[in-house]
């Protein structure tokens, strides 16, 4: 049973400070970002705005702006801990609004923390939310039956399949691979082999 997560100071000691448990260590997350800049570089998106939502303690803001400096980075998290600490956005993907659409948003590994309803609000936001590139990814049941530490991964999630997340994400984007969506209709050149 699904017991709620509370995203308080141990929580992030236990996942994200304490180098034998913690979730991502800052190599992966610093590859992770050259990948993300490589992505929209190659699709030729000028990125001034990017949204990282549920950005935990922003190990992806640092390399980002460094790879990205033309870019207005916003991060938004739900733990009050983490905005008083590092004064990142409040807020909840599933019902933020923003004036102006990012050219690029980032949420990883934030969905299966919310109940159906508010993953697909989430879901659903993203299109408001993103003119150009959506990095996504969140922890589905055959991640964590195949591929997780289960020592170093919050079991108390909602896990569903990735077929689920598709489903509902496929209006509005398009599947490139490796965890990125196009916005449909955005101005981006992508070959046909390297979209789906």
């Amino acid at each position: 049973m699904h017991r709620p997560t509370s995203f308080d100071r141990d929580y992030y000691r236990r996942f994200y400070y304490d180098p034998r448990t913690a979730v991502a260590t800052r190599a992966e997350m610093q590859a992770r970002a050259t990948l993300i800049a490589a992505v929209t570089l190659h699709a030729g998106l000028p990125v001034r705005r990017i949204l990282e939502a549920g950005c935990g303690i922003g190990l992806l803001r640092r390399p980002l702006r460094r790879l990205l400096p033309r870019a207005q980075y916003t991060a938004l998290e739900v733990s009050e801990y983490l905005c008083r600490r590092y004064g990142w956005t409040r807020g909840r993907i599933e019902s933020y609004r923003s004036r102006r659409p990012f050219d690029l948003v980032i949420c990883y590994d934030v969905l299966q923390y919310l109940e159906r309803a508010a993953a697909v609000r989430a879901l659903g936001n993203f299109a408001r939310l993103c003119r150009g590139v959506l990095y996504f990814s969140a922890l589905t049941r055959r991640d964590y039956a195949e591929n997780c530490d289960r020592e170093r991964t919050d079991a108390a999630v909602h896990l569903r399949s990735a077929r689920w997340y598709r489903q509902r994400l496929a209006p509005h984007f398009q599947e490139l691979g490796l965890g990125f969506w196009a916005r449909r209709g955005a101005p981006l050149t992508l070959w046909e082999l390297e979209s789906q």
